[in-house]
């Protein structure tokens, strides 16, 4: 059954993918045909068998794509919905009806770059999908029932910001971002750049954007601690390629950066990227080689290593499936523990 399943949807989808939303069709590179043990588990401390089961498997769900990013979980429809960032596109997943695009393209005009499409992507208490986007530098909103896009925020204290990355939810209602310059040709040096610092916002309910850090030089992948005492951002700094801590006070504040992990000694592929946190505040970090899993006290435990270097991760399904979004790839394991699904 679960074969006849797997042709189905590989007849019906691998010639061209299909459409579902604002847009048309995808990109005809993209193709669907599941890959078993398509990569390795590196254990590294022996707790590390207790969140990743040694004999996981690694599936690679689909590949072809420009590039892979800013996966997030809908538990609405039960689908993984993903950025193309280089193909412009946003795409959708799940084991019924397989790979689907929903928008494209995200950004209309000229552009200097090629990333130009959306990167992280979240979901907001109401379902709705939100997107980091780097061609139209900002946070924009995907209205229900062909709306068509809301921007919630654009600027700070009118200038425009660089190219919106990455985003977390805190219990307060606020959304944490942060706003590196991958979206510009020409990183700090692009002469379109308004703002002289890569910043760490958060964005009330009510559209007020505060600047919470500017000192971090590519501030990237977002995550709170299970308790939001703790604030993590990956720095992306092919120079100092770190995980900072922040500490989280009062109403929401950040401060006292504190280097959480550090892997500028490492030589494989990929910088401090996309993250998320499990139920017991275990890190689950793309870096160099893999989706690195740290202890809540910045233990490194092991790596999980797709056959394509990822550049981020969300938890999906139960809460219990790591879904790595990976260069050309789309990838997921079972683990022992899980996530909360926003």
């Amino acid at each position: 059954m679960q074969n006849l399943k797997l042709l189905l949807l590989i007849s019906t989808i691998s010639a061209t993918l299909m459409s579902c939303g604002e847009s048309g069709t995808g990109s005809a590179m993209a193709t669907v045909d599941i890959i078993d043990n398509a990569g390795s588990i590196v254990s590294v401390d022996p707790s590390f068998n207790a969140l990743v089961p040694a004999e996981a498997n690694i599936q690679k769900l689909a590949g072809g794509f420009a590039f892979t990013e800013g996966p997030v979980w809908n538990s609405g429809p039960g689908h993984l919905i993903f950025s193309d960032l280089r193909s412009n596109a946003v795409h959708t997943w799940d084991d019924e009806n397989g790979l689907r695009t929903l928008i494209q393209p995200v950004f209309e005009g000229e552009s200097d770059t090629e990333s130009v499409g959306s990167n992280g992507l979240n979901v907001d208490s109401e379902g709705r999908l939100l997107l980091m986007e780097h061609g139209n530098r900002q946070v924009s909103r995907v209205e229900p029932g062909g709306g068509g896009r809301t921007v919630l925020v654009d600027n700070y204290r009118g200038k425009r910001l660089n190219s919106p990355n990455d985003s977390a939810w805190h219990s307060n209602g606020w959304l944490y971002f942060t706003d590196p310059p991958y979206g510009l040709a020409g990183l700090e040096d692009d002469p379109a750049r308004e703002l002289d610092y890569n910043g760490i916002y958060r964005l009330s309910p009510s559209g007020e954007i505060q600047l919470l850090y500017r000192d971090q030089t590519r501030p990237n992948g977002i995550a709170f601690s299970p308790d939001e005492q703790t604030l993590y951002v990956a720095n992306s700094d092919a120079e100092n390629k770190v995980w900072y801590a922040y500490n989280v006070v009062g109403n929401g504040i950040i401060g006292n950066p504190q280097v959480f992990y550090d892997v500028n000694d490492q030589n494989e592929t990929g910088a401090a990227d996309g993250m998320k946190v499990d139920v017991d505040g275990n890190v689950f970090a793309t870096g160099p080689g893999g989706v690195w899993v740290f202890s809540p006290d910045g233990v490194h435990l092991g790596t999980i290593k797709p056959d394509e270097v990822p550049a981020n991760v969300a938890w999906g399904d139960d809460g219990s499936t790591l879904y790595m979004t990976a260069r050309t790839g789309l990838y997921r394991v079972t683990l022992n523990t899980r996530g909360v699904i926003p």
